[in-house]
């Protein structure tokens, strides 16, 4: 499901052709097993576009909730998924939730596009409690499908500059705000598409752990939660007596959250 818009972009396979299937099908499984996603679990994609992965977490039973900045796709992904999911506007990089918020928090071919990708994945560790998951294409891949990335990763999306990311950038980025975190990480090789006619039993004997050349890099990880709650905030008596009315300081801001 991560290829949909890509994929109709280039007009290169059909909507339901088994090459399609099988091409989703490989980036799909590497997701699901990285994430680990979990029946009631609440996740939160950002980037969602139209709304894809939303239901593949769906269907695994996690409470879903996407972010987006195209209103179209917003929109888009709002027609597929009715009353499934909770679908806001926003930035990757100031997430309109509060900390702690999910369970899991999955960036999924949006790194790429977004202005500060390391500030999106602060983001993404801040309102997570439990662990976060990134898919992203790679830059140092061998062989990928799209042959051009900056055409394909942009079509139907926006105007933003599209930038590659590869493994040693990004662990580096995840350990400078987690030190000495446990990263688990894969990806997945895809060769030309007109190869897929002998050359996808082969595909599937390529090992995804620890394979720093495929053409899509899932890397995932896990966050210790850190709460506020109320009594954090009152850590000291406080001169409030029957007659008062007036509100607690601080109090009414950590119960709104």
């Amino acid at each position: 499901m991560l290829f949909h818009e890509e994929l109709d972009s280039s007009r290169a396979v059909c909507r339901n052709s088994p090459v399609r299937r099988f091409i989703e099908s490989r980036g799909e499984k590497l997701i699901l097993d990285l994430s680990m996603p979990r029946t009631g679990e609440r996740l939160l994609d950002v980037g969602c576009g139209t709304g894809e992965h939303l239901l593949l977490f769906r269907n695994q039973g996690c409470s879903v909730t996407g972010v987006e900045r195209s209103l179209d796709k917003i929109e888009s992904a709002r027609n597929k998924l009715g009353h499934r999911a909770d679908i806001y506007a926003g930035e990757a990089e100031d997430l309109p939730f509060s900390d702690n918020e999910f369970d899991i928090v999955t960036l999924i071919a949006s790194l790429e596009l977004a202005g500060d990708p390391q500030k999106a994945i602060r983001e993404a560790i801040r309102v997570s409690r439990d662990r976060v998951f990134m898919g992203v294409w790679n830059k140092y891949a061998v062989l990928n499908f799209y042959g051009g990335f900056d055409h394909f990763l942009c079509a139907g999306r926006d105007e933003r500059p599209v930038r590659l990311l590869g493994l040693l950038e990004l662990v580096r980025w995840i350990r400078d705000l987690l030190p000495g975190v446990s990263i688990q990480w894969g990806s997945v090789i895809y060769f030309p598409l007109q190869w897929y006619t002998f050359m996808a039993d082969f595909e599937l004997r390529i090992p995804a752990n620890r394979n720093p050349f495929g053409a899509f890099l899932g890397l995932s990880f896990s966050v210790q939660a850190s709460y506020r709650t109320i009594q954090d905030v009152i850590r000291e008596p406080l001169g409030v007596n029957a007659k008062s009315s007036q509100a607690l300081r601080g109090v009414a801001r950590e119960l709104k959250r």
